[in-house]
């Protein structure tokens, strides 16, 4: 069973997706990755985007830890209904509603989404059959809605290859566990933006 590993709810158990529809960031894995964003000091008072949610898991931890704002974005309804159940969870230890839950497909969700809304940490945890084209995709819809110093964390299979990072993203690290890679971006400066576009030109 996963749980919350530090926090203001660390420690408690959350529950769980059900059958093998979601790949969930095991214990091991999500402590690594809240130790490098806490170096980085970016979940303090951040505001939180968490794509293919699945149980809502690292959100969650986030919220814990101190975030501002947390959106759990999960389409399938038996993994969007955890999510919520989750979501009441932490919202209720924190005793207030740092957690929203959005049941839709994340291009949708993104596509629909104003400019002016801005995340200063996205995780994007695609199922593994999500090919490397709809991933950059993502990225690509992703970019527009990066505050300034925002980390995008991407899981994805030690075997799969590094996302193709749009114009606007930048990879500045990454980090193997056993079968899971951590790739990790963040907005890339005008000047980069610049010259990816006239090489485009």
């Amino acid at each position: 069973m996963s749980r919350i590993v530090a926090g203001a709810a660390g420690g408690t158990p959350l529950v769980n997706v059900p059958g093998s529809l979601t790949r969930p960031t095991t214990d091991r894995v999500k402590e690594a990755l809240f130790s490098r964003l806490d170096a980085f000091d970016v979940l303090a008072g951040s505001r939180v985007l968490d794509l293919y949610a699945g149980s809502g898991s690292l959100g969650v931890e986030s919220a814990s830890r101190g975030a501002d704002t947390v959106d759990l974005v999960e389409f399938d309804a038996k993994a969007s209904a955890v999510c919520q159940r989750n979501a009441d969870l932490i919202n209720s230890v924190l005793g207030r509603k740092a957690v929203t839950v959005h049941r839709s497909r994340v291009e949708s969700f993104l596509e629909r989404t104003g400019e002016d809304a801005q995340w200063d940490v996205a995780f994007l945890d695609p199922p593994y059959p999500l090919d490397e084209q709809a991933l950059g995709a993502v990225l690509e819809k992703l970019g527009r809605h990066l505050a300034v110093g925002a980390v995008v964390v991407v899981e994805r299979s030690s075997r799969s290859p590094e996302p193709s990072w749009p114009p606007a993203m930048e990879r500045f690290t990454e980090k193997k566990y056993g079968e899971t890679r951590l790739w990790f971006a963040e907005p890339a400066s005008e000047t980069d933006v610049d010259v990816d576009l006239e090489a485009e030109d």
